[in-house]
């Protein structure tokens, strides 16, 4: 019988099957005595019901939750407190800012968890190490960070083949965005509006976006666009995970906005490490990882975040302009696989990383 003390439990808020379950999966693959606990963002209620149980029951070694919703924060804050059973954050989100652009009534008490959720984990897992650093200055005994990697799997389609599945002409500039198309109505703004936004102000019949995934956001895109001629915009949904890559292939430029505040400003996002593995120039803001991992093969432009009227008059300028000439040039300066994204790498740090924790706690 395996002894749960030295039993690696894990889950990811997001939900089982999803990119951030493959990932905590995948960082932790090179430890014994690991297993998922079941999660579901649908039934969060019924998901924080299960994992009290299998706390109560098990009471393992250690507990290491992907991401940093409020049912799973819970649960690790009271094994902490009833149990003494450590536990790890990995996050590619600062928790408090997240929630303040969303729902501004409750900035403030995500901002209190968030600093709580720190301050008593055993270790964090930054997305990045904007984040690794704001974990240790809220109190993080420990950090590491793991940026992900590419997820989606090998091309198959060449890019003539993807572009003329979605009837793109090859002599056409692709600006492309793929994610999640959520709606941040405080914001007025999903992924993909901005491009929304050019395509409206841009009339120059070189250029088509690429707008790829499905949220909330997708109906109103549809609808800023609906007057556009045929083919400028191209909104076919989501695709599957194995033909991201693809259909990023199929791209001449990668759209990664981000706002110039506590969201935006710590991110890397999991698209800049697909769209590097491409080999493909990105237009985003001017935020540190443009500086510190793109400089050369990234175009920064100014405004708060993509939604203002600066971003995307700065969008619209800088495409107006743009020749094949440069975007060949930037093309060329894509590192295509960066160090910050090799996932060998990255699963041999959070090992070390874990197995530390633990060596530390027995010791203790």
């Amino acid at each position: 019988m395996s002894d749960p003390t030295r039993e690696i439990a894990w889950f990811a808020t997001k939900g089982a099957g999803t990119n951030e379950a493959r990932r905590i999966r995948e960082l932790l693959s090179g430890l014994e005595a690991v297993c998922e606990w079941p999660f579901s963002k649908k039934d969060k209620r019924g998901s924080f019901a299960t994992l009290w149980r299998k706390l109560r029951a098990r009471r393992p070694g250690l507990m290491v939750m992907e991401g940093t919703g409020l049912a799973g924060g819970l649960i690790c804050l009271l094994g902490r407190l009833l149990w003494r059973v450590p536990y790890i954050v990995s996050s590619g989100d600062a928790v408090g800012p997240f929630f303040r652009s969303h729902r501004p009534m409750f900035g403030w008490l995500f901002a209190i968890y968030e600093r709580v959720l720190c301050r008593f984990c055993a270790g964090f897992i930054g997305w990045t190490p904007y984040l690794a650093g704001r974990a240790l200055t809220f109190g993080a005994p420990r950090a590491v960070t793991a940026a992900g990697w590419p997820l989606a799997g090998a091309t198959r389609r060449t890019r003539e083949e993807v572009r003329r599945h979605f009837g793109i002409s090859t002599e056409a500039i692709v600006v492309g965005i793929i994610g999640a198309l959520e709606w941040n109505d405080s914001r007025g703004y999903g992924y993909g509006w901005e491009l929304a936004k050019c395509a409206r102000q841009l009339d120059d019949p070189r250029f088509v976006f690429l707008i790829v995934g499905e949220g909330a956001g997708l109906a109103r895109l549809r609808k800023e666009v609906e007057s556009l001629p045929p083919g400028r915009v191209v909104l076919p949904g989501a695709v599957p995970l194995e033909e991201v890559m693809e259909v990023i292939s199929a791209m001449d430029l990668g759209s990664l906005p981000q706002s110039m505040d506590g969201v935006g400003l710590f991110r890397y996002t999991t698209k800049l490490s697909e769209y590097a593995a491409a080999g493909l120039p990105v237009i985003t803001s001017q935020i540190p990882v443009a500086y510190d991992l793109g400089h050369d093969w990234m175009w920064r432009l100014p405004g708060e975040g993509p939604w203002t009227d600066e971003y995307v008059g700065a969008m619209t300028s800088l495409l107006r302009g743009l020749t094949p000439e440069e975007i060949e040039a930037r093309r060329r300066a894509v590192p295509g696989q960066l160090e910050a994204f090799d996932r060998e790498a990255q699963i041999a740090r959070v090992t070390s990383f874990i197995r530390d924790i633990l060596a530390s706690k027995q010791s203790g």
